[in-house]
């Protein structure tokens, strides 16, 4: 890819650890002439004869001011994270520190790095596919364990590997239907259209599973939103309260004690749901409590897991269904909590469609507090993060996927008809184009900068 507007033959500089004060701050150098313009403010050993993959003590110096003792590591291209020559001078996390090295390292020739330019360089220079490169930020960004996990498994090019070997196989059949156009007027099919129609039917079962996984890849990328509620007075607060082990919301014996919602992350499992505690829904006695009301039915509109919370103690069975046949939603798990079961009376287990799943509890008390935790992440994860799967959690990725499907249902529709060769081709390389778009065989200026630019500084 050529791009005037991508500059890689110079040599670029950037804060790699977090602002601020700390005990360390890492300042990296990539480029060309890294090595050479650390050596330059570095008082040690010489750089430029020293060995990759070595640590070097010394004092970076502004002619005969001393700025700092540093540590300098040596990445000599191609082995270094942007397969160029790379320097990181590991310096005193003193923001005046950082800024005077930075500041003389720009008066020897280098420039500050833009965001995301390091990550940039490693995917221009062959290091990384526009996915892994993506999987980057992700990793980065990840607050859980399961988006830890789904980010390194791309990193690691699982997601790339799979889409490698479905466009491979579409590339041989693209080259001999293009074969095909030479001989046009002898009537003649190189590409048998049976292993075609095959194959393709493979691909588009692979691509519809990772269609399908970016619903679980998104909420596990930003946190399941469940919604606990309820009418008033059934325990909504007192269960959040619980399920977090502090005293976030107020609880209260008077309805409607809640009047806007309270949202607070809960890591289950290593996937943090978002829990909504909302207003009681009922019938509002005052234009607040309406607002609230309505609120709570937003939320609920917009979930992923719905908690139900009643009480087992005064909720009749009909009116208990009747509530959840009210809030249903296509697509939106719920979970029926029957609460207070620690003020004894008799009770019975209602019977519930088999869709919702129903557990006893005692909010106050804390009991099964532990498997209704259980049952929130089963509910919302039924066993589909296994660790081995390839997950979807990039729009850019899944809208890529949707076109490649499209283009490839065309090729279906053209065999069917058919169509001659030239469109079949056409339709063929439509999808392989979208799948290259995913990894970056195929790429745009605007399509990089977009990408990148969302990264830090130093990355």
């Amino acid at each position: 890819m050529t791009n005037d507007s991508i500059q890689t033959e110079d040599t670029i500089v950037a804060l790699s650890t977090a602002n601020g004060v700390g005990a360390i701050a890492v300042i990296r150098l990539s480029g060309p002439r890294a090595i050479q313009i650390a050596n330059a403010v570095f008082k040690g050993k010489n750089l430029e004869k020293q060995a990759s993959h070595t640590l070097h003590f010394g004092a970076i110096v502004d002619g005969e001011v001393v700025l700092d003792e540093v540590v300098v590591a040596l990445f000599i291209a191609p082995k270094s994270y942007t397969r160029e020559n790379v320097v990181e001078i590991s310096c005193h996390g003193s923001p005046y520190i950082v800024q005077s090295i930075i500041k003389l390292l720009l008066v020897k020739g280098v420039r500050a790095a833009k965001p995301g330019e390091f990550t940039l360089r490693a995917f221009l220079n062959g290091q990384l596919d526009l996915s892994q490169a993506e999987a980057v930020a992700d990793l980065i960004a990840s607050d859980s364990k399961a988006s830890h996990q789904i980010a390194m498994q791309q990193l690691r090019g699982g997601f790339s590997n799979q889409l490698q070997v479905l466009r491979e196989k579409l590339v041989n059949f693209a080259s001999l239907i293009e074969l095909e156009l030479d001989f046009g007027e002898e009537d003649v099919e190189f590409a048998n259209r049976d292993q075609l129609k095959t194959l393709i039917l493979e691909i588009n079962k692979v691509i519809f599973e990772l269609i399908r996984s970016f619903e679980l890849g998104n909420v596990i990328k930003q946190g399941v939103n469940t919604v606990i509620a309820g009418r008033p007075n059934a325990g909504k607060s007192t269960l959040l309260n619980a399920l977090l082990n502090e005293d976030r919301a107020i609880i209260s014996p008077i309805p409607g004690t809640t009047r806007d919602t309270i949202e607070e992350i809960l890591n289950i499992g290593g996937v943090n749901f978002r829990l909504i505690d909302t207003a009681g829904i009922r019938e509002a006695t005052d234009t607040i409590e309406a607002i609230g009301v309505q609120k709570t039915m937003d939320k609920i509109s917009t979930s992923a897991l719905l908690v139900y919370v009643f009480d087992v103690q005064s909720l009749s069975e009909i009116d208990l269904k009747n509530d959840l046949q009210n809030l249903q939603r296509a697509g939106m798990p719920i979970l029926a909590i029957a609460n207070k079961i620690d003020l004894g009376g008799k009770r019975s287990i209602p019977t519930l469609p088999e869709e919702i799943k129903y557990i006893e509890i005692s909010a106050q008390q804390k009991h099964h507090i532990e498997e209704l935790k259980d049952l929130i992440y089963d509910t919302a994860i039924q066993g589909r993060l296994t660790g081995e799967e390839t997950v979807i959690t990039n729009i850019r990725h899944l809208e890529a996927l949707k076109r490649t499907n499209e283009s490839l249902e065309r090729v279906l529709y053209g065999m069917e008809n058919p169509v001659t060769s030239d469109f079949l081709a056409m339709d063929i390389k439509q999808a392989l184009y979208y799948l290259g778009e995913i990894t970056g065989a195929v790429t745009t200026d605007d399509l990089l900068e977009n990408i990148f630019s969302k990264f830090c500084i130093g990355k």
